[in-house]
């Protein structure tokens, strides 16, 4: 007899004028519709004797209605004490719409990582563990068809070998220039007359 009569608690329901400006004028200017919902939050929880609050989306809009800088001096709202000891706040002659998870967003990101991927979503720990064996597998698979082949690699090393070798020539021919320029006389100096330079060869 006692699960069929259920007690029922009463929601505490009660309409407010809260007060904004003594609390957002403490800010600066750049952050007082912030501190307007704060504010709002704090003198809910004082009043009402709870600390978990939601602010609906209307009350939330009114306060920002004109820019963060400039948030309205009251604000008239109702809040409702539910069972679960939350208080819901909204604007006064608004009912506080709870917004329902829909199914995408109570699966996990694993599930819906999963079903993008076109696999079967584990359901528990153990069932975790296979899948990603297989993911592991298919990845290295992928890796082993991208490996060139060693006939490949061999070409690879020869062409190396072949630009290594390139270098050393050029380093030679740069020394027979440099050589070259030491037996020849110089030139003058721009400065020095090109007669003495003429004697001298």
């Amino acid at each position: 007899m006692a699960k069929e009569t259920k007690e029922k608690v009463e929601k505490l329901e009660r309409e407010y004028n809260v007060p904004l400006r003594k609390e957002f004028l403490k800010v600066p200017k750049y952050k007082r519709a912030k501190k307007a919902v704060t504010a709002l939050k704090q003198f809910l929880s004082k009043h009402m004797k709870c600390d978990t609050i939601k602010v609906g989306p209307e009350i939330n809009k009114a306060i920002w209605k004109r820019g963060i800088k400039y948030p309205p001096h009251h604000v008239k709202v109702k809040a409702i004490k539910t069972e679960e000891n939350v208080v819901l706040v909204e604007v006064v002659g608004v009912e506080y719409v709870v917004k329902k998870k829909t199914e995408a967003q109570e699966k996990s990101k694993l599930e819906q990582a999963a079903e993008k991927l076109g696999m079967k979503a584990p359901k528990s720990k153990d069932a975790k563990a296979p899948e990603e064996k297989k993911v592991e597998s298919k990845a290295e698979e992928a890796k082993e068809k991208e490996k060139p082949s060693e006939e490949v690699k061999k070409v690879e090393k020869e062409e190396l070998k072949e630009i290594k070798k390139e270098p050393a020539k050029e380093e030679k021919v740069a020394e027979a220039k440099k050589d070259e320029e030491k037996h020849s006389p110089k030139a003058p100096h721009k400065d020095q007359d090109m007669t003495k330079h003429k004697e001298n060869q």
